[in-house]
């Protein structure tokens, strides 16, 4: 069983209060309502949906099961480098590392782990290794917390009140779980995007003006 001091450690690394600065990328979100793409909630919830179990969300997971089950800091340099090949645009591949570098960081100073810069789902996964947490809830709370920060995005750029956010979140919820059990056996081969107006919206957000987020 995972021991409460483990769970409260795994909680406290996916909390909107971890300074990651997540609040500060919407994923392409905001490019994508600037367009129309997104109107309204169940706009937003099949946007997040495709991501999840057709996107960057999907690949995440994956990255974060092959970081935890890397065994050396060799495999994982490399793992790191694949993961930034994989970045679909420009501020994809920043968004994940000054995310990941910020999450090694802290982590490293807070919970006296080694843990170099890394794109954040490297960096999760090496972390989780390291500190002996179920890779399961790892990855399934990950997908929470991705979208639950988008959802907190959407929220300061479009009408979407409180109740329709949590709404759409709480609608997710057996979307994380099937989406963790599905990557179990997946490998780097089974890494790929058909979230093609997800990415689409991330390369556009690179000169739209003027803007909030930074992705």
């Amino acid at each position: 069983m995972l021991s409460n001091a483990k769970l409260l450690t795994l909680t406290q690394w996916l909390s909107p209060a971890f300074p990651l600065g997540s609040f500060a990328y919407s994923h392409g979100l905001e490019q994508a309502i600037h367009s129309g793409w997104i109107a309204g909630p169940s706009d937003l919830q099949d946007w997040l949906e495709v991501i999840l179990r057709h996107g960057s969300a999907h690949s995440d997971a994956v990255w974060i099961r092959l970081a935890h089950d890397a065994e050396t800091a060799a495999e994982i340099e490399q793992m790191n480098t694949q993961c930034r090949a994989y970045a679909a645009s420009f501020e994809r591949l920043r968004e994940a590392e000054r995310q990941g570098q910020a999450f090694a960081r802290v982590v490293s100073e807070v919970w006296s782990l080694t843990l170099p810069a890394l794109q954040l789902p490297i960096a999760l996964g090496r972390a989780a290794r390291l500190s002996e947490l179920p890779i399961d809830l790892v990855v399934t709370l990950y997908l929470q917390a991705f979208l639950g920060n988008l959802v907190s995005a959407a929220q300061r750029l479009m009408p979407l009140g409180q109740t329709d956010a949590q709404a759409i979140l709480s609608r997710l919820n057996m979307d994380y779980i099937e989406i963790s059990a599905q990557t179990v056996q997946q490998g780097l081969d089974d890494i790929s995007s058909s979230a093609f107006l997800s990415d689409i919206a991330a390369m556009r957000h690179e000169t739209l003006q003027p803007r909030i987020f930074q992705s």
